[in-house]
């Protein structure tokens, strides 16, 4: 079910109680159904808000755009940690509250993409809901979070978690950008104007977040992945490297993996105009596969 707020921010609502913030971007003029979709999911610490970019030229091209803030970012809600409510955070709950969020938009299939962890949470989509997909784009994606990414995120407190809610949001960003090859530009008013939409999720939110991406674990699901599937695989990124880009190229059959020359992990940003124009090429090769509405 969707609903709006005073402000008139859109939020699916979930049967656990938990909402999803999405924006929807699309050109009016196209009748319902029209056009296919795109679903865009940001990775830890950034916002729908950070793709706006990606909207306009995706809109531009034809596409309809959903933005999705992920659980405990943005403007989504997420379990308070001494809140006995039920709330399963499992990769089971994250895949079906990403159904749901389709199943409230009348989207049976969409063209998915994800950024840096979120890519992780394509790939098992596309592993468990392969129906429900287009194609799968992966950004700057690793398939898994070893101990010594751990250890960086924690920035010297005793887990990441620990450290989203000492630092906060702003102060743990502001501690990953200090880093070479993360985020996009060293221009300040431009590392500020991300730091400030980094800031509008909550330290709890992030950390619950955190917890969760620990464990998450995108091999085992690699050699089920039957869809469409493109690997935007950045050069010079902290949180990826390129032979770890190559060998998850290799365990998906028919996987097409491209190099994009940025200076760090996010190439969404900084070499977006050229990750656009590989992810169009991509797309119009697959032969126009159309738009399914649920019935």
């Amino acid at each position: 079910m969707q609903t709006a707020d005073s402000a008139g921010n859109t939020f699916v609502e979930h049967p656990n109680g938990q909402r999803t913030h999405i924006v929807v971007d699309d050109d009016d003029r196209a009748g319902p159904g029209a056009r296919e979709t795109v679903l865009i999911q940001h990775g830890f610490c950034r916002t729908a808000a950070h793709w706006q970019h990606w909207a306009a030229a995706l809109v531009a091209r034809g596409f309809r755009v959903v933005r999705r803030d992920l659980r405990g970012h943005g403007l989504s809600s997420y379990p308070l940690a001494d809140a006995d409510d039920g709330y399963d955070y499992s990769l089971d709950t994250l895949l079906l509250e990403m159904v749901q969020t389709l199943d409230a938009l009348g989207v049976a299939r969409c063209h998915f993409i994800g950024e840096s962890t979120s890519g992780m949470l394509g790939e098992a989509f596309a592993a468990r809901h392969p129906q429900r997909l287009l194609s799968l784009t992966v950004i700057a994606a690793p398939t898994h979070l070893p101990p010594p990414a751990l250890e960086l995120f924690a920035f010297g407190h005793t887990s990441w978690p620990a450290a989203c809610r000492a630092m906060g949001a702003r102060g743990w960003a502001e501690a990953l950008a200090s880093l070479s090859g993360t985020v996009a530009s060293p221009d300040p008013a431009a590392l500020k104007a991300w730091l400030d939409l980094v800031a509008v999720s909550s330290s709890e939110g992030l950390a619950g977040y955190a917890q969760f991406l620990s464990t998450l674990d995108a091999r085992p699901y690699l050699k089920d992945i039957d869809v469409p599937m493109l690997i935007l695989a950045p050069a010079n990124s902290a949180a990826t490297t390129l032979p770890e880009q190559r060998a998850l190229a290799e365990q998906v059959a028919g996987a097409r993996l491209e190099v994009v020359n940025g200076r760090g992990h996010e190439i969404y940003v900084e070499m977006a105009e050229d990750c656009q124009r590989l992810f169009f090429d991509f797309v119009d090769g697959l032969g126009g596969l159309g738009v399914g509405k649920v019935q």
